[in-house]
């Protein structure tokens, strides 16, 4: 019997942050840095940073959701991100940083919007919650040195966490 796979797509700021939180996780098949949103076909790291491609640093995630749902991938999804800094992730203020979640099925999209929905109605934070969903486009996987970023270079990975205020972020607001 095959399995059916589907794929999920986040920008939740800077790539690197975005794998470690999905990876590993029963019923996740892979999950790969990479590009979308933009309107150049195969951008280079260097030309999405310039925010001349319109493009968001993205995470894609291939998994079987019979094991793990798509409404988990959303719960994990949130609280890795501000939702509410329309102007992109911490350190990094660019377009190319900025949230979104782009489904992939009508399904998704249901999902996605009733998520960010209760966000809204939660009270858990004082200004609106801009982060975007969209549909799915075409999605460009990053250079190899980007992949697993985590693993290959753990140190640097974990000094550019802390430096970038994400963990303060999660720490202050997701974790009470």
């Amino acid at each position: 019997m095959s399995k059916k796979y589907e794929q999920a797509t986040f920008a939740g700021g800077c790539f690197w942050c975005m794998v470690k939180p999905f990876d590993e996780l029963p019923g996740i098949e892979k999950v790969v840095s990479g590009y979308t949103g933009g309107h150049k076909e195969n951008p280079t790291y260097e030309e999405v940073c310039s925010g001349t491609t319109g493009h968001v640093e993205a995470v894609q995630i291939t998994f079987d959701p019979d094991v793990f749902p798509y409404s988990k991938l959303l719960e994990i999804y949130w609280p890795q991100i501000d939702p509410t800094d329309p102007n992109g992730q911490f350190i990094n203020q660019s377009s190319s940083y900025q949230t979104a979640i782009f489904y992939h099925n009508e399904k998704q999209k249901q999902e996605a919007e009733a998520s960010k929905k209760a966000l809204e109605e939660s009270g858990r934070f004082s200004k609106p919650i801009v982060t975007k969903i969209l549909p799915a486009m075409p999605f460009y996987e990053a250079e190899d040195y980007h992949q697993d970023y985590y693993k290959k270079k753990p140190e640097d990975y974990q000094n550019y966490r802390k430096r970038s205020g994400r963990d303060t972020f999660i720490e202050e607001n997701w974790e009470k």
